[in-house]
């Protein structure tokens, strides 16, 4: 349980990186870019960001089993959708539909894929190491 609660804490620095990813994005490429490639290259650049997190966080705070990986992923997933909706609407001021758009694939939307690789990279880098 100690294990759960040090990722859980450690969820924290996935809501960072992704924070920052995207200020990079509005700031940078995003301003060269249409919307929706540059929604789809910050998708490509936060996997690859929070797989370095990730990497870097099992290799301090070992996980011991995959059940207790799923766990940890299972608690992400649910903290980066609740944190997405109130944050996202409550603080950020998007509309619902908005926020709701990014989960659709067939209009080239990725979002799905982070919450999948949230979701599975903690029993992918289990079994790694």
């Amino acid at each position: 349980m100690e294990v759960i609660l040090k990722y859980t804490l450690g969820w924290a620095g996935l809501v960072m990186t992704a924070i920052l990813n995207g200020a990079v994005r509005e700031k940078g490429y995003g301003q060269r870019m249409n919307e929706l490639g540059a929604h789809q290259l910050s998708t490509v650049i936060g996997l690859f960001l929070f797989a370095l997190y990730i990497w870097i966080l099992t290799g301090i705070w070992r996980i011991q089993s995959a059940e207790q990986a799923l766990a940890i992923g299972g608690v992400w997933l649910a903290l980066t959708i609740l944190f997405e909706f109130i944050f996202g609407h409550y603080v950020m001021g998007h509309p619902w539909d908005r926020l709701f758009r990014d989960y659709n694939l067939f209009k080239g939307r990725l979002w799905v894929l982070i919450l999948l690789w949230t979701t599975v990279s903690p029993y992918v880098f289990y079994k790694l190491r």
